[in-house]
């Protein structure tokens, strides 16, 4: 599934993969989310390899299939959770435990990393004792109230620019507050174990990192001035780049920024953890559609297919992400329209697909769509969302 950097979309799959995509969809019908679990490794490797100084905490929300959160936990990842269905999804691997093992699992591999949580949520948390992010002073009551084993993290708010999604307008506490807020949890007899940011989806500006790097080292610095208390953890979230197109930089780039400025802006003894999501499983997972009609309108023809935005199609809503639709077929590329099947003009993949001349029947399918994809999909007009195949278990 690798694409060597090129523009997604643009190259042509081999015919070995070609032939296994086909068959797949022979065998189970389409759509299929085809899941490459050798490429979750290959991803997971690299990261370690990169990074090799930062514990990896699965971003779940990117694509909580369990097979997948299955895989990642055999490679021994740890992960960040968003939800209580999140949370059971992971604890679904470790149930066979005996319950203190269980706990000690869940204190070191389980972040919460949504900031707002319900009263139910934290109750049903504080038995296991996880780490949980905060970024006010109403969610550090709720949680004095109902969760006060818990280890907190406070979330700052950090530079977005530049990144495919921009999340600092709804989490985090602006830097100049941090300090206050972490006093006051600790005055109301609460743990503050780390600091956390997140630079937005798809950081494409590396900067972003390093002013964040240099906002958490100065509050980390006042805090222990003001309270003897020295916080070391601290979660750099996610943004990991992925090169959909050549004009992004690589892991490898920001990797070696990132490892001189840990040297450089961090106190010693600090451990890091980190949220990647989209970098684990955006490049595993392919999906094959049908056409099941065809028109010609606007001066050109126009395919409908079995998937589309309300379902595997759905990151190119909610994640601003563009999915180039490719065609198993040779031919002379046209202009073309692709669009889902259900009865809304929302529905709408792309207008200016370059695909050959195809029939209904044929098949199509798009790369690099693991991420903020299916785990979005609906049952809009009743359709459901693809079939999920697994690959390389």
């Amino acid at each position: 599934m690798k694409t060597d950097g090129r523009s997604v979309g643009v190259h042509h799959i081999d015919a070995e993969r070609k032939d296994l995509l086909q068959n797949l969809a022979k065998e189970n019908g389409t759509p299929i989310f085809v899941v490459d679990h050798e490429q979750i490794r290959q991803n997971y490797r690299e990261f370690k390899e990169r990074l090799p100084d930062v514990q990896i905490y699965y971003a779940v929300k990117a694509n909580s299939n369990p097979e997948i959160v299955k895989t990642l936990y055999e490679l021994g990842c740890s992960f960040d959770v968003a939800s209580m269905p999140e949370f059971m999804i992971v604890y679904e691997n470790i149930k066979h435990l005996p319950e203190n093992e269980q706990l000690d699992w869940i204190y070191d591999k389980i972040i919460y990393a949504n900031t707002i949580k319900p009263a139910e949520t934290l109750q049903a948390l504080d038995h296991y004792q996880p780490l949980v992010t905060f970024d006010n002073i109403e969610e550090l009551k709720k949680i004095k109230k109902y969760a006060p084993h818990a280890g907190l993290v406070l979330r700052l708010r950090v530079p977005n620019t530049g990144s495919m999604v921009e999340l600092s307008s709804k989490f985090g506490v602006d830097p100049c507050d941090a300090a206050d807020l972490i006093v006051t949890a600790f005055e109301m007899g609460l743990v503050v174990e780390g600091l956390s940011f997140h630079v937005g989806s798809q950081c494409t500006n590396f900067e972003n990192y390093i002013q964040a790097l240099e906002i958490s080292a100065n509050i980390l610095a006042e805090v222990e001035s003001r309270t003897g208390e020295k916080i070391n953890l601290l979660d750099i979230g996610g943004g990991f780049p992925v090169k959909y197109h050549p004009g992004v930089k690589s892991i490898k780039d920001l990797s070696k920024q990132l490892n001189e400025e840990f040297e450089r802006i961090l106190p010693s003894g600090i451990q890091i953890m980190a949220e990647p999501g989209r970098f684990l499983v955006a490049n595993a997972c392919t999906v094959v559609a049908k056409i099941v009609g065809k028109a010609f309108r606007d001066g050109k023809p126009c395919y409908y297919i079995n998937d589309g935005v309300y379902h595997t199609y759905s990151g190119q809503v909610f994640d601003h992400c563009t999915y180039p639709v490719c065609s198993f077929k040779e031919g002379e590329p046209q202009i073309s329209a692709v669009f889902g099947p259900t009865c809304d003009a929302f529905d709408t993949i792309t207008l200016s697909a370059e695909l050959p001349p195809l029939e209904i029947g044929d098949l199509v399918y798009s790369e690099n769509i693991g991420a903020y994809s299916h785990a979005s999909s609906t049952y809009f007009n009743g359709f459901p969302p693809a079939k999920v195949v697994h690959i390389n278990k």
